[in-house]
């Protein structure tokens, strides 16, 4: 039989990370039992669902590398057929119509936390006969339909993470509310439990893994499941993803979109990589850098934790910082080529951009951090304080000129890393000034400071349109 399992996102918000952590085990899961990875939209909360966000969804699962293998589907499209099995409920006789109103759940709930009780509706509605049931919809009451719960029942099962899970028919709230409320005999739209069931029963979905919030409605749903005689999938429940507190992440952590974490500068191969380690602890390998499919061939439902998943900027960063040093630095420029151009910066040519990017790979963590660590060789910078004092006081300025003068008489020669030395070690032996001294006073005309990435490299990089000379020429103009 083929293993089959879904991302069931709402699209009422940005891409959060909890859904993309859960998407990732997921395509991670699919992918070790070798089956299929599927998307549905569950847009049928009308007031909150936009297109905008089920776009976003979709794209930030492409760029976390997360594909599907059938094309999405919506549930909206399947309303039809979710009241076709209400109704098939109500004919059975496990669901019936209710018609208690707003006010009076209201009431309900002040005498329930009056008496330290829990929120629970009492299913005064649960045997009405025909007759009551048509003074009701005589008198304009509208009704939702509940499904009944066995409050004396047991529901149990195996969950993959977390072993069998118990759950009491009376810790589940009352009858189950199925659908919206609707005028007469109509039935009104479906809400989450029922559609839930009624779609995973279609799509054949074999594994459910979604988070721990959904334990309480899984044990809800597996009553549907049996009421409606339809097969069971295999359940597992993950840790939700916390703060540095201990609380749920939220937004008022400032950051939990993807698009926000892909706009910070991080690449989607870390934060996947990073994402996969958020919860679960592989038994076979000490590596923390792995690729989604070498994870995929080692991962398992029963190495992810129970406890919550601390989140930490501190590993995702080291986690980025290893995927930049070791990229291609050819695809890399590629990509840092952008920041530049939305600067306003242009490299003089492409082999230039990447030796560049080959200098400042090593000291980035974030992508954008490629904007301060290149700008120095965009743009002129101020000569700072300790700069100045370091010329003026070890006699910089005649460093300068020296240097200046060599490269001025040598102006055919393509300088590299090699005759950079070369022209350091000749100065400094011709005119017995310290090596130290002239590449710090070299240093300060470049950078503007004591501070930067090698001077050699660099060199190599200003000399290429002879921005070295342009760079020495305004330093000695300022002492």
């Amino acid at each position: 039989m083929e293993k089959r399992l879904r991302l069931a996102p709402s699209p009422t918000g940005l891409f959060h990370i909890g859904t993309a952590r859960t998407a990732l085990f997921n395509w991670l899961y699919a992918k070790k039992i070798e089956g299929k990875f599927l998307i549905r939209i569950e847009d049928t909360d009308f007031l909150r669902s936009k297109s905008k966000y089920t776009e976003n969804i979709l794209e930030g699962l492409k760029w976390l590398g997360l594909k599907w293998d059938e094309d999405p589907i919506k549930q909206s499209d399947r309303i039809s057929i979710h009241k076709k099995y209400i109704k098939k409920l109500l004919e059975s006789g496990n669901a019936y119509r209710c018609f208690t109103t707003e006010n009076e759940i209201s009431k309900l709930r002040e005498e329930q936390k009056k008496k330290g009780l829990p929120p629970k509706h009492d299913n005064r509605h649960r045997n009405l006969s025909k007759e009551e049931i048509e003074t009701f919809i005589s008198q304009g009451r509208t009704s939702v339909i509940r499904f009944k719960i066995d409050e004396k029942i047991q529901i149990k099962w195996i969950d993959q993470i977390r072993g069998e899970i118990k759950w009491q028919g009376r810790d589940l709230g009352g009858d189950l509310v199925l659908s919206r409320r609707a005028m007469g005999y109509e039935i009104g739209d479906p809400l989450y439990n029922l559609a839930v069931v009624i779609d995973d029963n279609f799509m054949n979905i074999t594994h459910v893994v979604r988070g721990e919030d959904h334990i309480s409605n899984t044990a809800k749903q597996i009553l549907i499941y049996e009421a409606l005689d339809f097969k069971l999938p295999t359940f597992s429940h993950t840790p939700l993803i916390l703060n540095s507190e201990g609380k749920k992440l939220s937004k008022r952590d400032c950051v939990t979109s993807i698009d926000e974490f892909r706009e910070m500068g991080y690449l989607p191969e870390a934060l996947s990589n990073y994402m996969a380690f958020l919860g679960w602890s592989p038994k076979s390998t000490e590596s923390e850098i792995l690729s989604l499919h070498e994870i995929s061939r080692i991962f398992e439902l029963a190495d992810i934790n129970k406890a919550g998943a601390k989140f930490s900027w501190e590993k995702l960063n080291w986690i980025n910082s290893q995927y930049i040093k070791n990229m291609e630095s050819v695809k890399l420029s590629g990509i840092i080529l952008k920041y530049w151009e939305n600067m306003g910066w242009e490299p003089p040519t492409k082999e230039w951009a990447i030796k560049l990017v080959i200098l400042i790979k090593d000291s980035m963590i974030l992508l954008k951090d490629a904007i301060e660590q290149s700008k120095p060789f965009f743009v002129l910078p101020r000569i700072e304080k300790e700069g100045q004092d370091f010329l003026v006081n070890n006699n910089g300025e005649l460093s300068l000129i020296l240097i200046l003068n060599y490269l001025t008489k040598q102006s055919a020669l393509k300088l590299d890393k090699e005759n950079a030395k070369e022209i350091i070690n000749e100065i400094s032996k011709i005119h017995n000034v310290k090596k130290g001294i002239l590449m710090k006073s070299l240093r300060v005309a470049f950078f503007g400071s004591l501070n930067g990435p090698d001077l050699v490299q660099s060199w190599e990089l200003f000399s290429e349109n002879k921005s070295d000379i342009l760079r020495i020429e305004r330093c000695l103009k300022l002492i």
